[in-house]
């Protein structure tokens, strides 16, 4: 592998801007999409997480395909559910924005655990990122899953070494997080100025 598993998000991530400084679309959703294989290569303790991610991007994507033009920007799809009173449903696109952005909030977390706490093995990498990010918003069942899930983490040394490819992947995986979480802090922000940041799963 030329390179770490992050440096096609980092290149990614230099493009999800406009010139006028909003969040596009497709560059962010791609973002999202090229940081997917890392998540392969936790095996079984990330398939609930890669499913629900994978999930809502292809939710926001099938969106935008339906009018590139019209939902370029891509708070202009949840401001139009706001206003037609559609964004509090399940299957909305604010909804699988949220969601995205808390997945990712997650990962942005269990990979800064792996840079300040290498001591740690990687369930419990896992389960404190878990409880600082998505558990307050999941009910009972959602929470009992991922507490189950987190116990299937590989060996961290392996896990490491996997995604290390030819590249510096301490360094790699810091300019991620340094980079991307400002881009979900925006989403946050916007998504409680709609009054939306702050839905539980059912």
């Amino acid at each position: 592998m030329e390179g770490t598993a992050f440096s096609p998000s980092l290149e990614g991530m230099k493009h999800v801007k406009s010139e006028q400084g909003e969040m596009l679309t497709k560059p962010f959703l791609e973002v999202c999409k090229l940081i997917l294989p890392v998540l392969d290569k936790f095996g079984a303790a990330m398939s609930l997480v890669k499913s629900d991610i994978g999930g809502n991007i292809t939710r926001l994507e099938n969106k935008y395909s339906s009018n590139p033009e019209k939902y370029k920007n891509l708070y202009s799809m949840v401001g139009e559910e706001v206003e037609a009173k559609t964004a509090k449903r399940s299957s909305s696109c604010t909804n699988g924005l949220l969601w995205l952005t808390r997945a990712m909030d997650f990962l942005v977390e269990l990979f800064r655990n792996l840079l300040a706490h290498p001591d740690w093995t990687m369930p419990q990498v896992c389960t404190d990122s878990y409880s600082k990010t998505l558990k307050k918003f999941h009910g009972w069942i959602a929470s009992s899953s991922f507490t189950v899930a987190m116990k299937l983490a590989p060996d961290r040394k392996k896990f490491m070494e996997v995604i290390g490819g030819s590249g510096d992947v301490n360094s790699d995986m810091d300019k991620f997080c340094t980079a991307f979480a400002p881009l979900l802090e925006e989403n946050h922000k916007f998504l409680a100025s709609v009054g939306m940041d702050d839905l539980k799963a059912s």
